[in-house]
């Protein structure tokens, strides 16, 4: 049978998702709860790879199992007694042998949370990225919008990222803000149907950047034109950016 799980992580301690040689991994953590609960080893496929310090609301994997007595939907009670309290398994559910929690996914969503401040706020530091300045909403909307389409995201990747293709197509860029704590809180959602390596830590930045003046659609244009990372803002810390939600048909 193919089991899926839903998972949630806060990645701080963890070396991303993926199996490390020198690091611990999610991935690594889950096979242990795993083999700990049902007795056997088996290897789970994620939707991605999500890197050091990216949390996740909604990471999609799957793994196969025979002779297991545990029904799907009580996996995740199951695994979740054998597993660290910064990982937790949401849901499960069985699925048929041709779904493939990579391969079959159509849409992915992120979040970068970001939060104006003078000062760092411990209720917000593990889970986002203090700015002292900030755009208004009306200029990042706008700005937002040079983000969306079909385009070829080279300048957006991290170098030595080896893939067939650089070409994405990011369907929406949608700013949000929310007054918490007495200070201003900006959340920048993501959708497409596949991302590059730090390609939406570099779009925040960008997008930041954009809407400051300290860039120009000018300068973006040529970005995708040539591919060149250095027409772009900086990449953004990992720890603002969460993995919301993976779509699939």
């Amino acid at each position: 049978m193919r089991y899926v799980l839903k998972i949630a992580y806060d990645g701080t301690d963890y070396a991303g998702w993926q199996y490390q040689p020198n690091a611990i991994s999610v991935q690594e953590v889950l096979e242990k709860a795993i083999r700990e609960a049902l007795g056997q080893n088996l290897k789970t496929t994620a939707s991605g790879r999500t890197d050091a310090g990216v949390h996740s609301a909604g990471q999609v994997c799957h793994f196969d199992g025979e002779n297991i007595t545990v029904p799907p939907e009580k996996m995740p009670d199951c695994l979740n007694r054998f597993l660290p309290p910064d990982v937790r398994i949401l849901d499960g559910w069985s699925a048929d042998d041709w779904f493939d929690s990579n391969r079959s996914a159509k849409r992915k969503t992120y979040v970068y949370s970001l939060y104006v401040s003078d000062r760092e706020m411990p209720l917000k530091e593990r889970f986002a990225t203090r700015i002292e300045r900030a755009p208004d909403l009306l200029a990042l909307r706008r700005v937002a919008k040079l983000l969306e389409g079909e385009h070829d995201y080279k300048a957006f990747c991290a170098s030595g990222s080896a893939v067939k293709t650089t070409v994405r197509t990011v369907y929406e860029v949608r700013v949000e803000e929310s007054e918490s704590f007495g200070g201003r809180d900006v959340k920048i959602y993501v959708t497409g149907n596949g991302f590059l390596y730090n390609m939406v830590r570099t779009m925040v930045g960008e997008l930041l950047d954009l809407a400051l003046g300290r860039r120009t659609e000018e300068s973006l244009q040529t970005a995708y034109e040539t591919g060149r990372r250095e027409l772009l803002g900086k990449t953004m810390p990992a720890k603002g950016l969460t993995l919301v939600k993976v779509e699939y048909q």
